[in-house]
């Protein structure tokens, strides 16, 4: 028996991981709504072995792009599903909990993640935090602000609030330390245009601060290490990440320009 509840997938040129990702949930959930980027490769044909329910729309803010694909599902709550993640056995089990018995005034759920790096599985250094995986359309809504480049908010009706869940996805974060790379050059520059646009006060100080504390956090306070090398990398990756977003934002201040996806 499936769930009433529809899958909402994200998707450009995502030929590769797109498959695993939907057969994670198909014969699950109840639909499956997939918004496309504009893709160029085989996504779209890919897609439609599992539902026809594929829409084409530029991504402009992604908090307008989950908006749209909100406005195409016939169910009240939506899972929200990246192509590099894939549902587990035992989330699966407690959504169909949560929508049965859940508190009527809980709109959305957190869940952890089961994090990887090729194919090294990050067990410690704080990777598998939280991050929305359901939501109840009628409730929930995306922030569109300009600003919201990057990791939009969530706008609740009053009287409602969000729980968390314990089962965990999966998500291959990362291909290889050439993608881990490769995504932290895009969301430095995301991240910093949004510094921008929202008028965050950022000193240099600051961001040097951020980026240890980031590194520490990640190898020492939260036991990467345990991890052993490519804990060691996404550590200082990870710390990485606030220096070169910091790089970008002082540019664009001198530049008064930015990269308007």
């Amino acid at each position: 028996m499936t769930l009433p509840l529809s899958v909402v997938v994200i998707a450009k040129n995502e030929q590769g991981r797109i498959k695993d990702c939907l057969d994670s949930v198909h014969g699950w959930a109840d639909e499956i709504v997939v918004v496309d980027d504009e893709s160029t490769d085989d996504t779209r044909s890919i897609v439609l072995k599992y539902t026809d329910k594929i829409f084409t729309r530029h991504m402009d803010l992604e908090g307008k792009q989950r908006n749209f694909g909100a406005s195409k599902v016939k169910n009240d709550w939506i899972l929200l599903l990246d192509c590099d993640e894939r549902m587990t056995d035992d989330l699966k089990s407690e959504l169909a909990v949560a929508l049965k018995e859940g508190d009527p005034k809980i709109a959305a759920y957190w869940a952890p993640q089961i994090n990887y790096l090729g194919d090294v599985q990050l067990n410690h250094g704080g990777w598998s935090n939280l991050h929305i995986r359901l939501y109840n359309k009628n409730y929930v809504r995306w922030s569109e602000a300009d600003y919201d480049v990057i990791h939009p908010g969530l706008n609740f009706s009053d009287g409602y609030r969000g729980a968390n869940l314990k089962a965990k996805t999966i998500h291959y974060s990362f291909r290889s330390v050439e993608d881990f790379i490769a995504k932290i050059n895009r969301y430095s520059t995301l991240e910093a245009t949004k510094w921008y646009l929202d008028k965050r006060k950022m000193s240099f100080g600051k961001a040097m601060w951020r980026s240890w504390d980031r590194f520490f956090r990640r190898f020492i306070a939260k036991k990467g290490y345990k991890d052993g090398y490519y804990g060691f990398v996404a550590a200082v990756l990870s710390g990485f990440h606030e220096f070169a977003a910091y790089s970008k934002y002082r540019e664009i201040q001198e530049k008064k320009y930015y990269i308007n996806r």
